[in-house]
């Protein structure tokens, strides 16, 4: 997407220097920063702190810092061409290295994805790691970019359209996939409205996705994230489409918590429930949602937030009780029969019809 007139990427790596450089998420909306990660731990860093976020963003993530740890281990601070066997102590290293990364958000099913197939070019040679990976994100922008033309197809001029957390571009390489249609229904001429939930306790809604429709001139509002059944009940949603990071074979799913209660309400009022996500999200090893691993996060994000103050200093306080300690889930599961649809860059597909996809 463009930002100020530049096209960007959400994360990219410079194949020469094996540095992974990625637009900071923690800043924004309040500034708009570049993180560059010089190795595998500090990429895997930058995913355990959010720098990087999103489905698909993680996954690329995943897939450049497998390419890194071949690089380092193989070649330590060089970048020769001197590969010609790996040692025990090599494939110890990239075994390690992979655990570590696959360790750093454990519910995200496109970082499993991403690192098994970079782990498997990677035993051949470095370069066909770091090959793989740039293939990866390419393949990212081209499942999104389809999602987008095939999901635009339920926009229509009037539309009132509810989002949970952010699956926009910055949680993609680009274009996202639950922003992805609304995109290109803009860039169709297509007139509509959306309401981002504010997603507590991160607040992705309130700062990326609503950041990102700023951005797109979509028109939006900010919304609580209790406030999806009243705007329901009364009329004033015409469906909800959300993103995903992981999809049972039996098309339950897990996203940002909050999701779920979400889908229960739409189900009750007789709204469309929509799920955008590329096949990389569905890990179809596993039957059903009750098998998806719930990452669960520091109590600080419930306990604290974060933003600048009239200075633009960033601040922490917190605003919760003294003394009191939180649980923090990040992510449910939304059982398959409250899903609508899934739109994929194969198609718009229902629930129950995943299974058939299964080699």
């Amino acid at each position: 997407m463009y930002i100020a007139g530049k096209h960007y990427r959400t994360i990219w790596m410079d194949s020469e220097t094996g540095i992974i450089s990625m637009i900071d998420q923690n800043a924004l909306p309040f500034s708009f920063e570049i993180f560059e990660a010089k190795n595998y731990k500090e990429t895997c860093h930058a995913i355990i702190k959010m720098i990087t976020r999103g489905a698909g963003a993680i996954g690329a993530a995943a897939g450049f810092a497998m390419a890194q740890a071949f690089y380092e281990g193989a070649r330590g601070e060089g970048r020769g061409t001197n590969y010609e066997k790996y040692t025990k102590e090599q494939l110890e290293f990239f075994v390690s290295s992979r655990n570590e990364i696959e360790a750093t958000r454990p519910t995200a099913r496109n970082l499993f994805y991403a690192t098994e197939r970079v782990y498997t070019a990677g035993l051949k040679s470095p370069e066909a790691a770091v090959n793989e990976a740039q293939k990866l994100a390419d393949e990212n922008i081209a499942d999104a970019k389809r999602i987008g033309e095939l999901g635009s197809s339920l926009i229509t001029n009037g539309s009132r359209i509810l989002t949970h957390c952010n699956a926009g571009w910055l949680g993609f390489v680009d274009y996202g996939s639950a922003l992805a249609p609304m995109y290109i229904a803009k860039e169709q001429g297509k007139e509509f409205f959306v309401y981002a939930d504010e997603t507590r306790p991160r607040n992705q809604g309130a700062r990326l996705t609503a950041w990102e429709l700023q951005n797109e001139g979509i028109p939006h509002k900010i919304v609580p994230d209790n406030a999806g059944a009243h705007l329901m009940s009364r009329g004033m949603v015409d469906f909800v489409i959300v993103g995903a990071d992981r999809i049972a074979a039996n098309g339950d799913t897990a996203n940002k918590i909050g999701t779920f209660e979400k889908a229960i309400v739409a189900k009750e009022f007789g709204i469309p429930f929509y799920v955008a996500a590329p096949f990389s999200t569905i890990d179809f090893s596993l039957m059903d949602g009750t098998q998806i691993p719930i990452e669960e996060r520091s109590e600080d994000e419930v306990l604290t937030y974060s933003g600048p103050d009239s200075e633009g200093i960033l601040r922490t306080i917190r605003m919760a009780s003294p003394g009191s300690h939180a649980l923090n889930p990040a992510f449910d599961v939304t059982p398959a029969k409250y899903i609508t649809g899934f739109i994929t860059e194969k198609g718009i597909i229902k629930s129950n019809e995943l299974s058939r996809f299964i080699l």
